[in-house]
């Protein structure tokens, strides 16, 4: 074996590293290929669909009742990174934005929004929303709980679009190993100390798929609704058979199910049983499966008003009516006014197609909308642009979605599932680290959150930031300053690789002097500085 001196050993090693470091850079440049502008695709086009008429039609009589202009709408690069962080979790990389520029035909916005669904970003990202709704925030019990698992399969069921009557129904009723058939997992989420929770089943199962509140009939009879105590003992008895056992979930039919009279104190057996419309629920199948069969029954219009109400609010930042999960009952018959009947009808005649709902809302003049308007000075139009969606609301994003646009604006390339596994293994977590230290939202992540002096102080005095915003020959801070040939060009690919735009005429009397009076290292710290502003202003951690 040859061995070399010492003092060549220590000029080796750094040499190797900096070689392998090219070598994973350069393979992830060839691995996350430049996609073709993307070609029409009739699967989920919507652009003169009659459903988006009917919403905008809805709006538009909404606004004139109320005496209210709705707000201008937005450029096209903005309706970019409103779609890119609603289905992506992220910002457009520089990648895309060139490629989205190129693409100036007709019906560029509906293109893309197909391009995007089709993406496995997508399916991914929607499946760890959706994921908390189904089962919950808390890590569970590791030996039959497998979250990963729950994420992977609910992801591949969104990316082949399988119809999502059809989802929610395995998710009820399927049995199996929580590792081989991943969907059971929504039961086995609910088990605490070796034993399923059938109450906490039965809630969050009116909650996820019919958006409706009856866990306080657990203990007594609701009081300001019509769910008894009794209706949900019946829900709860649907889960009642429920057993783990060495080949998984299972339903014992010998198993009963009871529960302790309040009176007597004595046990007594409660049969499976459902609220209202007994006559939805089959006579035949396990009492999960005909809760599954109840619960997507085509009649059981809270089912597509819940998903209706939640895919707003995950795209928009706020549910159509808050909270998600507590929606009143529909009326006796649709109404064309009702902007949950529409949308939900809609999503029932195309065969609960996810990505169409998603897709249709997107279209829509009300998600294209700027957050701006002139009116809002007035307190009183203020509430009134408010209530009627005239201007698109500001949210505040994620942990993830905050990261997840760091992590993409400090690259030029588009990292995705075509990047090498060093990189996305690097983005996962990242991402984990932030949202652990910026404070996960939880299961109830439509509700209303306020920011706080720690978050704040993380994305400035963090090195989340000022990793993010290293001007070295691997990031885009890097590379935009040693590559552009002039300040104004700079400077205009930092706001578009950060905020999705070109500067106003403000910021460049602001920043452009500083860029023209720098050279080399002295440019690179100016961008540096550049990158860490706009990660910290208030337009790059708010949805608009």
């Amino acid at each position: 074996m040859v061995r070399f001196p010492f003092p060549i050993l220590k000029t080796l090693l750094p040499l190797c590293v900096v070689v392998g470091v090219f070598a994973i850079v350069a393979t992830a440049a060839r691995t996350n290929v430049v996609h073709q502008p993307p070609t029409e695709s009739g699967r989920v086009a919507v652009e003169t669909d009659p459903v988006v008429t009917q919403v905008d039609r809805l709006f538009a009589r909404k606004w004139a009742d109320a005496g209210v202009t709705p707000a201008n709408p937005v450029d096209d690069l903005a309706i970019l990174r409103r779609l890119s962080q609603v289905l992506h979790g992220t910002v457009p990389s520089l990648e895309e934005i060139r490629l989205f520029e190129a693409d100036a035909g007709p019906r560029r916005i509906e293109r893309w929004v197909q391009r995007m669904l089709e993406d496995r970003r997508f399916s991914d990202y929607f499946a760890r929303r959706l994921a908390r709704v189904y089962v919950g925030a808390d890590e569970g019990q590791f030996v039959v709980f497998r979250r990963d698992r729950f994420w992977a399969w609910l992801g591949e069921q969104l990316q082949t679009n399988r119809p999502y009557d059809e989802v929610v129904r395995e998710m009820i009723s399927e049995r199996g190993l929580w590792t081989g058939e991943p969907e059971v997992n929504f039961i086995t989420a609910a088990v605490n100390e070796g034993n399923v929770d059938v109450n906490k089943l039965a809630g969050r199962t009116v909650r996820a798929f019919l958006g409706q509140r009856i866990d306080c009939a657990q203990c007594h009879n609701h009081p300001f609704a019509e769910w008894k105590q009794g209706q949900f003992e019946g829900l709860a008895a649907c889960f009642g058979k429920v057993s783990l056992s060495a080949v998984g979930v299972e339903d014992n039919r010998k198993k009963p199910y009871t529960v302790q009279d309040r009176v007597t104190l004595k046990d007594r057996e409660v049969a499976a049983g459902v609220p209202f419309h007994e006559e939805w629920m089959p006579a035949d199948g396990t009492e999960r499966q005909r809760l599954a069969a109840w619960v997507t029954h085509p009649e059981n219009r809270r089912f597509e008003r819940a998903i209706v109400n939640r895919v707003w609010g995950l795209m928009f930042g706020k549910a159509w009516i808050e909270p998600v999960d507590d929606l009143p009952d529909p009326g006796e018959s649709r109404s064309s006014d009702d902007l949950l009947d529409v949308l939900g009808a809609d999503f029932r005649e195309h065969h609960c197609d996810l990505k169409r709902l998603v897709a249709t809302v997107a279209a829509t003049h009300a998600f294209r909308l700027s957050s701006e308007h002139v009116d809002f000075e007035s307190p009183e139009k203020a509430l009134l642009i408010e209530e009627t969606w005239a201007a698109f609301p500001l949210t505040r994003l994620r942990p993830e979605q905050i990261i997840g646009a760091m992590l993409q604006a400090s690259s030029i390339k588009t990292i995705d599932q075509n990047s090498h596994w060093v990189r996305r293994a690097f983005r996962f977590f990242q991402e984990l680290n932030f949202v652990k230290e910026y404070g996960d939202l939880g299961d109830n992540e439509l509700a209303e959150h306020s920011g706080t002096i720690p978050q704040a102080l993380l994305r400035m005095n963090g090195e989340f930031a000022k990793d993010r915003s290293e001007g070295s020959p691997f990031t885009a801070a890097g590379r935009i300053a040693g590559m552009s040939p002039t300040a104004d060009g700079c400077l205009d690919l930092c706001f578009l690789v950060c905020l999705t735009r070109h500067p106003t005429a403000e910021e460049v009397v602001q920043f452009l002097p500083q860029l023209e009076k720098s050279r080399g290292n002295e440019r690179k710290d100016v961008v540096e500085d550049i990158f860490w502003t706009l990660y910290n202003s208030a337009e790059f951690s708010w949805g608009h």
